[in-house]
C-alpha cells in the first residue's frame, strides 16, 4: 500500500465505551502515514483503563512517547494536546487538519459540539472543523439513544457531520471480537481516505 505522508487527522477520545476503536483507529492511521493529532479526555483515560488496561498518559509530552513507541511513528508525525492547550493549532481556522474523528464520541461531548460551546480543546477542534467546512466524524457509543441524542446528531448532521455510531456489521462473518472492532474502523478510514485490508469488500467475492 502506498503511504500516506501529507494527510493529517486530529483523532479524540472521550469517555464513551468503546476505546479498542479509538486505538485500532490510531494505530492504523500512523501505520499509513497519516500525521495525527490527538486529544483525549480525562473520563477517556478511565475508560482505557477499565475496557483495555491501559495506562493512557496524562502528560502530552509522555502520551506521545508513549504512542510513538509502541505504534512505531515516525518522529513528528504524532502530536499529542492538553484538554486546554488553546494554543494548538487545531484551535484556530487557521491551521486546521484536514479532518476530525471523535471515536468513541460521548453525548456529552455531541451536545457540546451541537451547542457550539467549545468548553475543552476537543470541542474547539471540533468548532473549527465545522466553521471551515472540514470533515468531522462523530462515532457515538451509546444504547439507546434519546430524543435529545438524536435531535443533536439530525443538528450536526445537517451541518455536515458524519455521525457513524459504533455498529459492527456481521456479514463477514466475524470469529473475534477483534473482526467486529476492525469491522468499525475500517468504515471510517474508508470515510477518511485512507487505505486498509481489514475486512472483504462486499460483492468482492473474498
Amino acid at each position: 500500500m502506498s503511504k500516506i505522508t501529507k494527510k493529517t487527522v486530529t483523532l479524540a477520545f472521550t469517555g464513551a465505551s468503546g476505546m479498542p476503536y479509538g486505538i485500532r483507529l490510531l494505530e492504523l492511521l500512523l501505520a499509513e502515514g497519516v500525521c495525527v493529532f490527538l486529544l483525549y479526555s480525562q473520563v477517556a483515560q478511565i475508560v482505557a483503563q477499565q475496557e483495555m488496561k491501559l495506562a493512557l498518559p496524562s502528560r502530552a509530552k509522555e502520551a506521545e512517547k508513549f504512542f510513538c513507541s509502541h505504534f512505531n511513528a515516525t518522529e513528528g508525525q504524532l502530536r499529542v494536546f492538553g484538554r486546554e492547550e488553546w494554543f494548538a493549532p487545531i484551535a484556530s481556522g487557521s491551521n486546521p487538519a484536514d479532518s476530525m474523528v471523535i471515536c468513541p464520541c460521548t453525548m456529552g461531548t455531541m451536545a457540546d459540539i451541537a451547542s457550539g460551546m467549545s468548553q475543552k480543546l476537543i470541542g474547539r477542534a471540533a468548532d473549527v472543523m465545522l466553521k471551515e467546512n472540514r470533515q468531522l466524524i462523530l462515532v457515538p457509543r451509546e444504547m439507546p439513544f434519546s430524543i435529545i441524542h438524536l435531535e443533536n446528531m439530525l443538528k450536526l448532521a445537517r451541518n455536515g457531520v458524519v455521525i457513524m455510531p459504533a455498529n459492527p456489521g456481521f456479514y463477514h462473518h466475524p470469529e473475534s471480537v477483534q473482526d467486529m472492532v476492525d469491522f468499525v474502523v475500517a468504515r471510517i478510514l474508508d470515510h477518511l481516505g485512507v487505505r486498509h485490508a481489514l475486512i472483504s469488500r462486499w460483492g468482492s467475492g473474498n
